[in-house]
C-alpha cells in the first residue's frame, strides 16, 4: 500500500551521478524549502520508462514554474541511470534506490516483474514544503503512466 495523502513523507538519502561523481540527495534538505515531486519507475532502458522520463524532460519547465523539485527513483544503479539519461537526453534528476529501501518505505515495491525480481512500481507523490504527502498515485500496472494533469493540479494548490 502506497504512502497515504496527509501523512509525513518517509525521508531518505539516495545517490545520483553527477559529472563530479556520485552525490547524495536527501529529501530532508527540501523540507521547509520546496515542494517535491517524486516519481518511481521500474527500470531504466525500458520503453514506458523512457517515454515517461523523455516526456517529463521535454515538459520540465511546467514543473519549474510550479516551483517543484522533481526526482525520479528506480532500483537501477546510478551508473546505469546516468548512461540512460545521457543516451535519451533525460534532464530529470535520477536517484538510485539500489537496495530498494525507499520503494519499500513508500509502498511501491513490486515483488516480481516478469521474473526479473523486485522493482519499484510506477508511482507519483507530491510532497509539500512541510514534508507532507499531498498527492499519491501508484498506477495499476507498470505500463500505465501517472496522471500528470492531476499531479500538476496538486502542485498548483501548494503555491
Amino acid at each position: 500500500m502506497a504512502v497515504a495523502v496527509g501523512t509525513k513523507a518517509p525521508l531518505f538519502t539516495l545517490k545520483t551521478l553527477t559529472k563530479e561523481g556520485p552525490k547524495d540527495v536527501a529529501l530532508a534538505d527540501y523540507v521547509g524549502k520546496q515542494n517535491v515531486l517524486l516519481l518511481f519507475f521500474p527500470l531504466a532502458f525500458t520503453g514506458v520508462c523512457t517515454q515517461e522520463m523523455c516526456e517529463l524532460s521535454a515538459g520540465f519547465a511546467a514543473y519549474t514554474a510550479l516551483k517543484a523539485q522533481v526526482f525520479a527513483i528506480s532500483v537501477d544503479s546510478p551508473f546505469a541511470q546516468a548512461a540512460w539519461a545521457e543516451k535519451e537526453g533525460i534532464s530529470v534528476t535520477l536517484l538510485s534506490d539500489l537496495n530498494k529501501s525507499v520503494a519499500a518505505a513508500y509502498g511501491t515495491l513490486l515483488a516480481d516483474l516478469m521474473g526479473l525480481g523486485s522493482v519499484s512500481g510506477r508511482a507519483a507523490f507530491v510532497i509539500d514544503k512541510q514534508g507532507v504527502v499531498r498527492y499519491a498515485e501508484q498506477t495499476p500496472t507498470p505500463a500505465t503512466l501517472p496522471d500528470f494533469n492531476a499531479v500538476k493540479r496538486a502542485l498548483e494548490t501548494l503555491g
